[in-house]
C-alpha cells in the first residue's frame, strides 16, 4: 500500500464511520476533510473535525503506519503543529508535537471496505510490463470518463513543455526567438539526441548565429565544428575542410572552445541513417539559413499546411549526399512524420507558452487545435491504448494518450486519475 489511497479515501472518506473513534477513545466527526496540500507541510489542510465535544480546524497528516511520524522527524518541524488529526492505517505509536503536546490518532485498516483495498493492490501491484493496468476492468468505465482524462493529460503534457519554453525565456533575457533555438535544438535531436542538441544550444548563442546565418558555410562551420564532428582529418573532402577552417576562426573570434561538444557525445547507436544526429544537425542549419526569423512564423502560421511549407527547406548538394562532414552516404531533406514531430513537440507548445505569458487562453485553444489537424502517432504505447477501445485517431489523442501512461499507468497513480478512481468507486 502506498499513502496515495489513503489520501484518496480520506479526500473521499470512502470508509466506515460507524462508532468512529480516536485510538485514545475520543469521538470523531469529520465536518471537512481539508484540502489536499500539494506543497510542504501536512497532507490536508483546512479540515474541520470534531473529537468528543470540540470543534477543531486545522491540519490533517496521513501515514501508512503511526510511526513514520517520528520517521520523518515531523515532532521537531512547527508545520505540523497545526494537525489536529493523524489518519492513519496501522496505529503503532503515539506522536507528538513539538510542544509535546500528543496528536489523536485515526486507525483506517479495520474501516476499509475489503474489495476497496483488493482492487487498489490490483491496479498497484499489477506487472511493469503491463501498459495499462485497469484494462480488463474498462468495461465498467464510461467513456466519457475516459475521454475526460485524456483530454486533462493531454493539457498537462502540453502545459509542462510550456512551462519549460517559458523557464528558456526568462533565462535568455525574454527574447523569443533565442527561446526558439533553444527549442527548435532540442526538438530536432527527436528523442535519442534532445540532450546533446540542448547542450548545443547553449553552447552555440544564438548571437552568434545571427552574425552568420545569411552564410550557409559558415553557419555548417559553427553548428558542425561546436557540436564536435569537424574534428576528424577530412582527406580528399575540400569543403569539409573548408568548414574546418572557418570553425578554426569563428572558434576563437567567439571564444567557442571551451563549450564545444565532442562527436562521442551523440548517439548513433540502432539509428538508422535518416535519423543521424548529423544528418539533423544538416536539417536545422538549412531551416536556419533559408528562414531569417523563426519564432514569428511558428507563431502566425494559420495551418498545419503552412508550418509543412516553413519547415520544409531544400538541403544544399553537400548535405544531400554527405551523411556527416567526410563521409558519403544520401541524406534526405527533412520528412513529413519529423515535421509533424516538431510541431507536436515545439510549436504548439510555444504558442500556449506565449498565450500565458501575453494571458490570451484563446491562443492557448488554437494552439491545441493544431494537433487535432495532425495524424495520430503508432506505437506499442497508443496500440496498446487503442487495443483497449480508446480513440486514437489524431495526434491530440496519442498526446493525451502517452501523458496519460507516463504521468498516471506507468507509476501506478491510479487513484489520482479519473479512470482509476471510477473503477475504485464501484468498490
Amino acid at each position: 500500500m502506498q499513502e496515495d489511497f489513503l489520501h484518496y479515501v480520506w479526500q473521499h472518506q470512502y470508509f466506515s464511520k460507524t462508532d468512529l473513534r480516536t485510538e485514545d477513545g475520543q469521538p470523531v466527526t469529520v465536518l471537512r476533510p481539508g484540502q489536499r496540500n500539494s506543497d510542504a507541510g501536512p497532507d490536508f489542510l483546512n479540515a474541520r473535525v470534531q473529537l468528543g465535544e470540540v470543534e477543531w480546524n486545522g491540519a490533517v497528516e496521513i501515514h501508512i503506519r503511526a510511526s513514520d511520524w517520528h520517521r520523518h522527524q515531523h515532532q521537531t518541524d512547527q508545520k505540523y503543529d497545526q494537525v489536529v488529526l493523524h489518519v492513519v492505517y496501522a496505529a503503532d505509536a503515539p506522536v507528538e508535537r513539538t510542544n509535546g503536546s500528543v496528536v489523536p490518532a485515526l486507525a483506517l485498516a479495520p474501516r476499509l471496505e475489503p474489495g476497496l483495498l483488493a482492487a487498489y493492490e490490483r491496479l498497484r501491484d499489477q506487472p511493469h510490463e503491463v501498459v495499462l493496468p485497469c484494462a480488463p476492468l474498462l468495461p465498467q468505465v464510461m467513456e466519457l470518463t475516459r475521454t475526460m482524462m485524456t483530454s486533462r493529460t493531454l493539457l498537462e503534457r502540453i502545459e509542462q513543455k510550456a512551462e519549460a519554453l517559458l523557464s528558456v525565456f526568462q533565462q535568455q533575457g525574454q527574447d523569443w526567438e533565442a527561446t526558439v533555438w533553444h527549442g527548435l535544438a532540442a526538438a530536432f535531436g527527436f528523442q535519442k539526441n534532445t540532450e546533446p542538441m540542448a547542450r548545443l544550444a547553449k553552447a552555440l548563442p544564438l548571437a552568434v548565429i545571427r552574425r552568420h546565418r545569411h552564410d550557409a558555410r559558415q553557419l555548417a562551420a559553427l553548428v558542425f565544428g561546436q557540436a564536435g564532428f569537424l574534428e576528424e582529418e577530412m582527406q580528399g573532402d575540400a569543403y569539409a575542410r573548408e568548414l574546418q577552417q572557418e570553425f578554426a576562426f569563428l572558434r576563437h573570434k567567439y571564444n567557442l572552445s571551451g563549450t564545444a561538444l565532442a562527436s562521442h557525445d551523440w548517439n548513433f547507436l540502432r539509428l538508422r541513417p535518416a535519423n543521424f544526429p548529423t544528418v539533423r544537425l544538416a536539417q536545422l542549419v538549412s531551416l536556419l539559413h533559408a528562414r531569417p526569423t523563426v519564432f514569428d512564423a511558428l507563431q502566425t502560421a494559420r495551418s498545419v499546411r503552412a508550418l509543412e511549407d516553413f519547415f520544409t527547406t531544400p538541403l544544399p548538394e553537400y548535405w544531400q549526399n554527405h551523411s556527416r562532414p567526410g563521409r558519403p552516404g544520401k541524406v534526405a531533406a527533412l520528412g513529413r512524420s519529423s515535421i509533424h514531430l516538431l510541431i507536436t513537440n515545439l510549436v504548439v507548445p510555444l504558442r500556449v507558452a506565449f498565450a500565458q505569458y501575453v494571458g490570451n487562453p484563446e491562443l492557448v485553444e488554437a494552439a491545441v487545435s493544431l494537433l487535432e489537424e495532425l495524424p495520430a502517432e503508432h506505437n506499442h504505447l497508443t496500440d496498446a491504448y487503442a487495443a483497449a477501445t480508446f480513440r486514437n485517431a489524431t495526434a491530440a489523442d496519442s498526446q493525451g494518450l502517452l501523458a496519460l501512461h507516463r504521468g498516471y499507468c506507468a507509476p501506478r497513480r491510479c487513484v489520482e486519475c479519473a479512470i482509476g478512481a471510477s473503477i475504485l468507486r464501484r468498490r
